[in-house]
């Protein structure tokens, strides 16, 4: 019955992650309009507050752990099963916006007290204080979407916008690290080794009231639909608690270096105010924090230089196996296996024992399935994602999707591994069908698990909750298990495949081979060009990942993926070719290995990306990016090490 319920939640968050952006609109009008209009329409505009990060720690906090105003929790939105796993905690928050009711200096809460002597007090200002010099991020939601934070660059009459905006700033006595911080205060205020709370915001909501003609001209003057909303960070020290102020001229709200020496109350604050805006529709509102950070001409650069890199070694497939393998191959099924055959040079040498089964035969087929699991599972989402039922307004569609393809790519997992291992001659069908289900997905769970156990220790809100893991084990032995039985037993049940040249009894000696076609320099030689391919996608998905960034370019990174894969057969065909040149016949690892080589150099870009832009986080921090990207890198070694399969159909 567990499992029945798990699957159900899982299909029911499904039913809610599917939908194409710009179907679901919600209107809202004046507390007044409401009764008037007969449609749906809502007069209160809740805002909802998530997780805080920071892009110099690897380590999400919920809302309520900085100490900020609080409300029920109770009537939280649910979450789906990705943004459970990606650490969202989204929870309403304590500030009251209703519809085209613009508010001044609102008080969201009672004063927060920091007593000194109070060690639970000193606690507080003390997480406060090291959220603030860490630089981390609120990330609020209305409306579903976003809110964002528009500011100009230090040093520069350049302003860019953001998803999120910082808790506070702290001034370390640098010109160049206090200038954001300076320009956010002002300079009067600004003051060495202090911390800057950002206790007070400003809330644009920006409005189309124009698509619902068939509502009339009241709905026009009095509702609409909310296209943006922009926040605008302040510090301000309240003195008036009953009737604050909050003009531009206030003293920030400051902390010193310093243990704490006398009493503080910090009270939170809020303005809002609503702006029509009729040229924006409310279907293209997503826009402009998707061209946040428009880089489409690098975009296109990499893909023309992955484009030459595909025709340059298509090239030389071409002219392999157009030219060569594929007239001998076809002569040598001629020959009569009784006849002398004096053979020249190279790979025509080793004809007879190209075929003979791998050591590590079961190995191989266990992990050649899981990367057929794996590719399947990441061909799928991509194209969901390019048709645009993977929205970022969505949360944790994307995640739940490669879950739930993932569990059922375990047929085709369990198809593969079969097959493989009975062209091998193995006969030991139970084992080879437990590591095709346990081995990676084990390994890969091992590792989270410990990742979920460090996140507990450091009450992150990145930690996956004990009941969601016990949910994803459920998954895995009622949908992943069972497929998998269910694909070995087709696979088994299917001919053995049939090499197209006959295997000698005797294996041929294996010459001295040069530097060139030793296994280790053939490795390195051939990630370099899927790695090049690949690579300046890879900086963006990475800085969406620990940047907080949108990453919605699944039309450029299907691309790339496709380039991925005709990259990657391309370069395996030709080290295999080169290598039974060189009368080594033990191409199977090779092929299997060269692909997968790729993850290497993958790993070696995620350790300079972590000392460009994370080099200033502490140990856990580290040890929890150096432990997903290990994660990461296994999952790419082996979708792209699935390739084998297409070389075996090739030479068939």
């Amino acid at each position: 019955m567990f499992c029945l319920y798990v699957i159900y939640c899982l299909t029911f968050s499904l039913s809610f992650g599917f939908y194409l952006p710009g179907l679901a609109p919600v209107n809202y009008c004046k507390k007044n309009e409401v009764e008037n209009v007969k449609k749906n329409c809502k007069s209160e505009v809740p805002l909802f507050v998530n997780r805080l990060n920071s892009e110099q720690l690897v380590m999400p906090y919920e809302y309520h752990h900085f100490d900020f105003c609080v409300t029920d929790e109770t009537s939280s939105p649910v979450e789906n099963l990705g943004q459970v796993i990606f650490g969202e905690r989204i929870r309403p928050s304590p500030y009251k916006i209703s519809f085209l009711e613009n508010k001044e200096c609102e008080v969201a809460c009672m004063p927060k007290k920091y007593i000194p002597g109070d060690e639970t007090s000193e606690l507080k200002l003390l997480f406060l204080k090291k959220g603030m010099s860490l630089n981390y991020q609120h990330h609020w939601i209305m409306d579903n979407m976003p809110v964002t934070w528009c500011n100009k660059y230090p040093l520069s009459d350049e302003s860019y916008c953001s998803i999120g905006f910082p808790m506070g700033c702290y001034i370390h006595g640098v010109p160049r690290l206090d200038e954001m911080c300076m320009l956010l205060i002002g300079r009067t205020y600004a003051k060495p080794q202090t911390y800057y709370l950002f206790n007070h915001v400003d809330l644009l909501i920006t409005y189309h009231s124009g698509e619902n003609e068939e509502w009339g001209d009241s709905f026009h003057e009095n509702g609409g639909r909310i296209i943006s909303i922009k926040v605008t960070p302040r510090s301000i020290k309240h003195t008036d608690f009953d009737k604050p102020k909050c003009g531009a001229d206030q003293e920030p709200m400051s902390f010193s270096k310093d243990k704490l020496a006398s009493e503080i109350n910090v009270l939170y604050t809020y303005s809002v105010m609503f702006e029509k805006n009729n040229t924006i529709k409310w279907s293209s509102r997503w826009d402009y924090i998707l061209e946040m950070s428009p880089h489409t001409n690098i975009q296109w650069f990499s893909i023309l230089n992955s484009l030459m890199i595909v025709f340059f070694l298509s090239g030389m497939v071409a002219m392999i196996i157009l030219r060569t393998l594929h007239k001998d191959i076809a002569r040598y099924n001629q020959i009569d296996i009784g006849e002398d055959v004096q053979e020249e040079f190279g790979w025509k040498l080793v004809h007879g024992d190209v075929f003979r089964p791998p050591r590590k035969g079961m190995l191989l087929s266990v992990l050649l399935g899981s990367g057929v699991q794996v590719f399947c599972m990441a061909i799928i989402t991509l194209i969901f994602a390019c048709f645009g039922f993977l929205s970022p307004a969505n949360r944790g569609s994307l995640m739940t999707c490669a879950l739930t393809l993932y569990m059922f790519s375990s047929i085709a997992a369990g198809y593969v591994s079969a097959r493989v291992y009975k062209s091998f001659g193995g006969e030991k069908w139970k084992t080879i069908i437990l590591l095709t289900a346990s081995l990676c997905p084990g390994i890969v769970f091992l590792v989270f698990l410990c990742l979920n156990f460090l996140l507990w220790a450091k009450e992150s809100s990145a930690a996956v909750p004990f009941f969601t893991l016990l949910a994803l084990i459920m998954l895995w032995s009622c949908i992943s298990l069972p497929l998998t039985f269910i694909g070995a037993g087709f696979g088994f049940r299917k001919r053995t495949i049939e090499h197209p040249v006959r295997t000698n009894q005797i294996p041929r000696q294996i010459p001295e081979q040069s530097f060139y076609t030793q296994l280790i320099p053939g490795l390195v030689m051939g990630g370099v060009l899927p790695f090049g391919c690949i690579f300046i996608q890879l900086y963006f998905i990475l800085n969406s990942i620990w940047s907080n960034q949108t990453y919605y370019m699944f039309g450029f990174l299907f691309l790339v993926f496709l380039i991925l894969i005709i990259t990657c057969s391309e370069t395996t065909i030709l080290l295999c070719y080169f290598h039974l040149c060189a009368e080594d016949y033990n191409w199977w690892w090779r092929s299997f290995l060269t692909s997968g080589f790729t993850a290497i150099y993958l790993f070696a870009y995620c350790i300079h990306f972590y000392n460009l832009h994370l080099s200033t986080a502490d140990a856990a921090s580290a040890f929890l990016y150096f432990g997903y990207t290990f994660n990461a890198v296994v999952w790419d070694f082996l979708h792209v090490s699935v390739l084998l399969e297409k070389y075996i159909v090739l030479l068939k």
